[in-house]
């Protein structure tokens, strides 16, 4: 039963949203914290040895904060929200389930926790930077702006880390036992997800939409959902490792993507971090049934090899 339920959570966790968004609706607040919680769990296993920049983290980094920049600077054209909306999508950082799908698909767990670690403190930096200018503190001054924002979001994204690695070396008897629940993220992630879904439902009953709006928002970010992971996974053969680079650009932190669009930009924008956690997962589960297909069929092989084998053995006996 628990198997099941963790097989389906995705979409529990957002029909619950949907179902019940008069009430998840009014637990938005505790979304920031939620967030905390994940990636404190997430960095208590990460060792300060364990880290490793390489160059194609450097290109991944530039590719997600050069790239939101492009993405908003040529959609703006088009439409100012949907320019919001397609820049979230990009600058979101890595989901911490990321390292996690990278493993079943073969890749690398030390690269994308590593990548983790340095797009986190990438974002808190170019997050408040960028929202200056764009979002709904953009009519005051920059420095208060910037100092706004990066209180709020700053914490989220780099006390984690700070506090995970003060435990690690003051208190280690407790970062055992963050480690041992640190499974509670991905029930923390069904439960961000749902209050988010909730919160979006809200907004979008509440206020009078133009669903053609919505439907480009939902088209650009399944665009930029796939140009990520396959523009990522392009990266990843230098070093023979695509999956790893795949998984480091396009799997999105989208709890703290939708957050960020519903505080910092035109609420309307988060429309599209929305869209991408179906885009992203449905393209998750794709690559693992091909993963699971290739291993079928590796299996089926090596069983024919061996009755092969088998039989040749026989013929010489006789």
């Amino acid at each position: 039963m628990l198997q099941f339920i963790k097989n389906w959570m995705l979409p529990l966790a957002m029909v619950t949203g949907v179902l019940a968004w008069p009430w998840v609706s009014r637990l938005a607040f505790i979304t920031p914290v939620l967030i905390f919680l994940m990636l404190l769990l997430t960095f208590s296993k990460l060792s300060p040895r364990e880290i490793k920049i390489q160059r194609e983290h450097i290109w991944l980094l530039v590719i997600q904060i050069v790239g939101s920049v492009l993405v908003y600077g040529i959609l703006y054209y088009l439409h100012p929200v949907i320019a919001q909306g397609a820049m979230v999508c990009v600058l979101a950082p890595t989901a911490t389930a990321a390292a996690v799908i990278a493993g079943l698909l073969g890749g690398s767990v030390a690269f994308l926790t590593s990548y983790l670690l340095v797009c986190n403190v990438a974002v808190a930096i170019a997050a408040p930077l960028l929202f200056s200018f764009i979002g709904v503190h953009q009519g005051i001054p920059f420095i208060e702006s910037f100092g706004l924002i990066g209180s709020q979001v700053a914490p989220i994204l780099l006390l984690p880390l700070l506090i995970a690695w003060f435990i690690r070396y003051t208190l280690p008897s407790v970062q055992e036992q963050l480690v041992k629940i640190r499974g509670l993220s991905f029930y923390l992630w069904a439960a961000g997800l749902t209050i988010v879904t909730g919160s979006t439902v809200k907004f979008l009953l509440q206020e009078e939409l133009n669903y053609t709006m919505v439907t480009i928002l939902a088209g650009v970010s399944l665009i930029i959902c796939v140009s990520q992971f396959l523009l990522g996974r392009r990266i990843g053969w230098i070093k023979n490792d695509p999956v790893s680079s795949g998984q480091g650009l396009g799997q999105k932190n989208t709890i703290l993507a939708i957050w960020m669009a519903q505080v910092y930009l035109n609420p309307v924008s988060s429309i599209a971090p929305a869209a991408y956690v179906l885009w992203q997962n449905s393209i998750n589960s794709y690559q693992l049934w091909l993963k699971a297909k290739k291993r079928e069929g590796k299996a089926e092989l090596i069983e024919i090899q061996s009755k092969i084998l088998l039989s040749l053995k026989e013929r010489i006996k006789q």
